[in-house]
């Protein structure tokens, strides 16, 4: 048996199936098959990985993550969150860029999801920009970029699949870990907004009188607290990850259903559904990464993915700009959670050869990723985006090309700046 064949057959027949629209979990499985039929492994194997992949009890975060996303999309929590972010920054020039951009911040802090963020706010955000004097690809472009932010700034379900890859990372360390690089990316598109604003003339808002901003502050309060269930729950070790998501979906139900009074009995079975498809794509994708990553351990690709970065340079800045590339080419090119569970393993060891955390390391491959999503040719966030604005994917790139320099900017601050990430999570769970 020769390694070099083994590993050609499984990387090559992946990326094979892959360029040919494959599904992700479909093309590991066959790749994983295969080569575990020229090394000699039993196939039982990789059903025992499989199975073994998603036997994990911080696993069940996700689909409740997914369901309180999903009942705070239906319970009135976007429309209300809009009317806060008008409040705080609506009078700014652009002042509807910058509430687009902290209603996505809001937003994504709840869902976790950048596509939840582009679907469920787009649909009011980029007509209401439209209606104001904005352009509509320039609209599209903000709504976008912003949706980022959900998957820096907790609760993330792709942040409990790589601590789960990473082989127990803390998710409250994560969690925390995520603040304040989500906030600097919020700030940084808010400042490209500003600029390209000025530059185009762009409105401003109206001031909201004091009487409505106390009632739109009442109410957004609710929304928001969501966060404060999971975050404080799980830094004070009151709950597990799992159970603050849990707890999180029964406090979304009662906010929509007897406070917001919006989510209706009669939409649960879709609410419920659409969470059950989405689950099933995400537990499917982890059990077949399962299997490709043992295959992975077992012919030494790491390792030799390591060796081979360490011929190429001793310096850590040479490395990080490289493992930064790499996974800024191939966010643009496979979808967010299989590149999380297949990159994991195969640059982790990497990346603590030279001092940087596990911690710091998940919030870099957040943004690497999440930048991922808004760019062509696979960038589902963009796809969503530009459905909804009804705008081509070359006008929407085009208008995000300045938003993509300030992503690049906080990507490269948290990569080489340690304490933006790791301030937090020393702080709170030293």
């Amino acid at each position: 048996m020769n390694f070099t064949i083994a590993v050609i057959l499984l990387l090559g027949i992946f990326a094979f199936l892959i360029i040919n629209r494959l599904p992700v979990t479909f093309a590991m499985i066959i790749a994983t098959s295969i080569t575990m039929l020229y090394v000699g492994i039993p196939l039982m194997n990789m059903v025992q990985q499989m199975a073994k992949a998603v036997n994990s009890f911080s696993l069940l975060a996700i689909p409740f993550f997914i369901l309180m996303g999903e009942l705070m999309g239906a319970g009135g929590i976007s429309a209300r969150l809009l009317e806060f972010a008008n409040v705080l920054v609506g009078r700014l020039t652009g002042g509807l860029a910058h509430v687009n951009v902290l209603a996505s911040m809001f937003f994504g802090g709840i869902s976790g999801s950048a596509v939840a963020d582009v679907s469920s706010l787009g649909t009011i955000e980029i007509p209401m920009m439209e209606k104001a004097g904005y352009d509509r690809p320039f609209a599209t472009a903000v709504t976008v970029a912003s949706a980022c932010q959900g998957l820096v700034i907790p609760p993330s379900h792709n942040m409990v699949l790589y601590a789960m890859a990473a082989g127990g990372v803390s998710i409250g360390r994560l969690f925390w870990a995520g603040y304040i690089p989500g906030i600097m990316l919020g700030l940084v598109l808010m400042i490209v907004c500003y600029i390209l604003a000025k530059k185009r003339h762009y409105p401003k808002g109206e001031p909201t009188p004091f009487k409505d901003a106390i009632r739109i502050t009442r109410d957004a309060f609710f929304a928001i607290f969501a966060m404060v269930i999971i975050i404080g729950g799980v830094s004070t070790g009151l709950f597990t990850a799992t159970e603050s998501a849990a707890v999180a979906c029964i406090y979304s139900f009662i906010v929509g259903k007897f406070i917001y009074r919006e989510l209706k009995l009669k939409d649960m079975g879709k609410i419920l559904a659409n969470t059950v498809r989405t689950m099933a794509m995400v537990y499917s994708l982890i059990a077949a990464a399962g299997a490709f990553s043992y295959m992975l351990a077992s012919l030494r690709v790491p390792a030799m993915i390591t060796n081979a970065l360490l011929s190429i340079s001793e310096n850590k800045i040479v490395i990080f700009l490289i493992i930064n590339a790499i996974l800024l080419v191939l966010g643009t090119i496979m979808d967010m959670a299989p590149l999380v569970l297949i990159m994991t393993p195969i640059l982790l060891p990497v990346v603590k050869y030279f001092g940087m955390s596990p911690v710091q390391f998940g919030v870099v491959l957040m943004l690497n990723l999440g930048i991922g999503l808004c760019t062509p040719p696979v960038g589902s966030a963009l796809f969503a985006g530009c459905a909804i604005g009804k705008v081509t994917i070359e006008q929407a790139t085009k208008s995000l090309v300045p938003m993509y320099i300030g992503m690049v900017s906080i990507l490269l601050l948290i990569t080489f700046v340690p304490a933006f990430s790791m301030t937090l999570p020393n702080w709170v769970m030293p």
